[in-house]
């Protein structure tokens, strides 16, 4: 029992499955987009590499390796930058939030309550960002702001825009 007691808390990233888990998820839920009656317009001139780059955005946020700031040369600004005047809505937001979701079970993310907490929570946070972003003209974020981190149900204050 003791040796369980020592063993550190794995990241969100780790207990999702890694790097393969956060693709396939991805990859999964943006050919349903395409296919989705209100998100495809959103996404019709997506990158054939966009799915990889949302990957690993999340994956670093999560805790995992620096995919998409050192491999996809990323940054938190960079990505809310792709938000920037799209005027998405928050029908749109909920959709994006409802496909992914389902598309996490279908792939077999994992479903245990914590994890599905704070996977939860970072959506409708960082999905919310979004759609704050998406209705300004400049972006907010400077370009040497750190990436967000996100752990275990842990919450963060009121968004400065």
């Amino acid at each position: 029992m003791e040796e369980k007691l020592n063993k550190p808390v794995p990241t969100l990233f780790e207990w999702a499955g890694g790097r393969e888990a956060f693709e396939k998820l991805f990859t999964t839920f943006y050919r349903k987009v395409a296919d989705d009656e209100m998100l495809s317009q959103v996404f019709k001139n997506m990158s054939p590499k966009h799915a990889t780059h949302v990957a690993h955005f999340v994956s670093e946020v999560f805790g995992g390796p620096e995919l998409y700031s050192k491999n996809d040369s990323g940054s938190h600004a960079t990505m809310v930058g792709h938000h920037i005047s799209k005027n998405l809505s928050d029908v749109q937001r909920k959709r994006w939030i409802a496909l992914l979701l389902e598309t996490a079970d279908e792939v077999g993310l994992p479903d245990d309550p914590e994890f599905r907490s704070s996977f939860v929570g970072y959506l409708e946070w960082g999905s919310r960002i979004a759609v704050i972003n998406s209705n300004i003209a400049e972006n907010p974020v400077k370009a040497d702001e750190p990436m967000p981190a996100w752990g275990w149900g842990e919450t963060k204050g009121p968004y400065q825009g």
